[in-house]
Order: C-alpha cells, then structure tokens, then sequence
C-alpha cells in the first residue's frame, strides 16, 4: 500500500477559553465514505450467504454458462475447505481447496457477491486457529484433515431407544 493511497484522518477541535486549536490524529481512513455508503447499500439487497469461515467445508453451487448462449447456464458443484475468507463489501472473496483427481490439490477463488455464486452450503464447520490456511497445500492424506467442530455432540443429542422400531411401524401385535 503505497502512501498516496492513504488518506489521514485529523480531528479539529477548537477551545476559545484556552485560545488554542487541538489537531489530534486519529487514524486511516482506507476508503471514502460515499463509497462505502453506495457498497453498503447495493450489496445489503444481495442475496445472503450463510455464515462460514477459514476452516469449514462448504459446498458452492456455481453458475457455468454453456457455450455461446447468453442465457444458457448451468450449475457445478465444487465442495472443499475454505482456506481463505476475505471480508468486505464489494471486494468479499473466499478461498476454496479440494483434492481432485489423482490426489491433486485444486483452489478456486470465488467472489462472495457474485451473480454467478448460486448458493453457499456449509457441509462441515471445522475447528482451526488460523484465519489462512495456506500450510493445508504442503499435506496429503490424513495429516490434511480438519477436526470437525460438532464432533461428538450427535451422540450426546440422540434420544435413548429411538433407533429401535417401534410396535406400529412394524405392524406386529405385541404378544399376550
């Protein structure tokens, strides 16, 4: 980030019993408001993704269009984990890394507010304590596995003898 792009932002404040004008800085402002008004906006009538983040395995249905056709598309599904999740408004982006054929390891960067973004599924929610997941492209098999977040709480949640059938469901009289 070069410096002209930043733009700082001072605090006037002016104390006539005193005499004296005050200049304090406060910080960066890294974007102009009227934009960020105008993104805010826009981008809140957009459809709304589910809450995911760098670790959770998602399932993304994405908008391919076939051939020369304008209006002719299709929907692909890609599923992997999200390794990187840039948040924003009109520069929002995700991360996505499958293993594909022959155990090769493929990423796909999808724009979160995108008309081809069809729909986001979160299939997984994964415990990690990075927000960048970069190191998951120098392991293969299980060493690449993210422990799953919800992980034991199903056998907490399940209901003692629900698994076994019950008298009507398989329709024989209870012996006397």
């Amino acid at each position: 980030m070069t410096a002209a792009s930043k733009t700082r932002y001072v605090v006037c404040s002016r104390m006539p019993e005193l005499g004296t004008t005050f200049f304090a800085t406060v910080g960066f402002v890294m974007k102009n408001s009227i934009i960020a008004q105008f993104e805010k906006r826009v981008f809140s009538e957009r459809k709304q993704h589910p809450a995911f983040r760098s670790g959770d395995t998602v399932r993304i249905s994405y908008k391919i269009q076939e051939g020369a056709d304008k209006a002719k598309f299709r929907i692909q599904q890609y599923e992997g984990v999200v390794i990187r999740f840039r948040k924003g408004t009109a520069d929002a982006s995700f991360t996505v890394r499958k293993i594909g054929a022959n155990g090769v390891g493929v990423e796909r960067c999808f724009p979160l507010y995108s008309p081809f973004v069809d729909s986001v599924e979160v299939v997984a929610s994964g415990i990690v304590r990075r927000s960048r997941l970069y190191y998951l492209r120098d392991l293969a098999g299980k060493a690449a596995r993210i422990r799953s977040r919800f992980h034991g709480k199903r056998e907490l949640m399940a209901i003692p003898g629900a698994d076994a059938p019950s008298q009507q469901d398989t329709g024989a009289e209870p012996a006397q």
